[in-house]
């Protein structure tokens, strides 16, 4: 029996999972806890509490052989310094002081790259069911903090997951009301260049909504009102009170805020198209899932259609996206799941 050790590393938290590897490749998840951070110099103290945790609940100190971390941040070289905390992680040294043989250190768009592959149908939401080519690209994109992007190619060991600074590319309006919007974006921010980030993602939904007040295209409730001011109070702060992005969601999806609702229309729209322009790119006919922390909580936002529709409208090669398949990814765990799978391949 092989033991695997996956981590998710994020600023906030983290989640540490141990992982029975199968005689037939599948796994099974036998113990698993989440820790605060922020608590914890470093990642070596958590893993330690974590093991001896497990101890008491299997019986035995679990001895893994194999690990891999997903850390919310650039990782060089199995080598990381995380965004939002002053922890430097470096696998040789977690090998050597956790007594583990092999560790790997991924970012955490990589982990949920991999993770595509150990998905369950029922993790999933089909938006455009195509029958996937075997041989062919997958494409992974997901908003949530940020925008990640990736892709994964068949090899002949399976699936190799490439991640990518997608990102980062520019922002493309495509309304005039989009070119509207790159004009605020580039006086709000006071900066020449926007990236598609700015505008798919979290922060992107919040200032989507300022850009559509701002152009009185709605009113503001004023409880929505109090919501963004505390958090535009709070700017520079690492961590927050209040989750504005999340607050108009779901005033969205309850349709219960005309401004709102046009926010989430206009996120979702241009999501959909960025989606459409990964997929121009690498003719994802393995499939293109959909997957961070934004999609799958606004769904029926997404079913509705505007993004599918966003996504194939790429004029005279509008055809060639009709044979993506497209899922939404569902389970949020999905880079736990690619990180145990990562540290299976070492």
């Amino acid at each position: 029996m092989t033991l695997l050790l996956a981590g998710d590393i994020g600023g906030t938290k983290t989640i540490l999972r141990l992982v029975e590897e199968l005689a037939g490749g599948g796994r099974h998840t036998i113990y698993e806890e989440l820790y605060t951070s922020r608590e914890f110099p470093d990642l070596v103290p958590i893993v330690q509490r974590f093991l001896s945790a497990g101890g008491q609940q299997l019986g035995e100190i679990p001895k893994p052989q194999k690990a891999c971390f997903a850390i919310a941040g650039p990782v060089v070289n199995d080598t990381s310094v995380l965004t939002n905390l002053d922890w430097f992680l470096e696998a040789r040294r977690l090998e050597k002081e956790l007594d583990i043989a092999k560790i790997s250190l991924i970012n955490d768009f990589a982990a949920v790259g991999y993770g595509i592959l150990g998905l369950e149908p029922t993790d999933l939401h089909t938006l455009q069911t195509v029958t996937p080519q075997p041989d062919a690209p997958i494409a992974v994109i997901g908003a949530g903090t940020g925008l990640g992007q990736g892709f994964l190619i068949q090899q002949p060991g399976g699936y190799q997951v490439f991640p990518s600074e997608g990102g980062h590319a520019d922002f493309a309006p495509r309304t005039g009301l989009e070119f509207q919007l790159l004009q605020y974006l580039r006086e709000k921010y006071d900066i020449q260049r926007i990236s598609v980030e700015r505008v798919v993602s979290g922060q992107g939904i919040v200032a989507l909504y300022q850009f559509l007040r701002d152009r009185e295209i709605a009113p503001e409730a004023p409880e929505i009102e109090q919501v963004i001011r505390t958090w535009e109070h709070e700017t520079g702060r690492t961590e927050k009170s209040v989750d504005p992005a999340a607050i108009i969601a779901k005033a969205a999806l309850e349709k219960r805020d005309r401004l709102c609702e046009q926010t989430l229309q206009m996120f979702v729209d241009a999501y959909g198209a960025e989606a459409g322009n990964l997929a121009l790119k690498l003719l994802p006919y393995g499939g293109l899932y959909v997957a961070g922390g934004i999609a799958a909580k606004i769904l029926p936002l997404i079913k509705e259609g505007q993004f599918l529709r966003a996504f194939g409208q790429k004029g005279r090669v509008s055809s060639l996206l009709e044979r993506v398949p497209v899922h939404v990814v569902l389970n949020p765990q999905v880079g736990l799941i690619g990180a145990a799978i990562c540290a299976s391949r070492l």
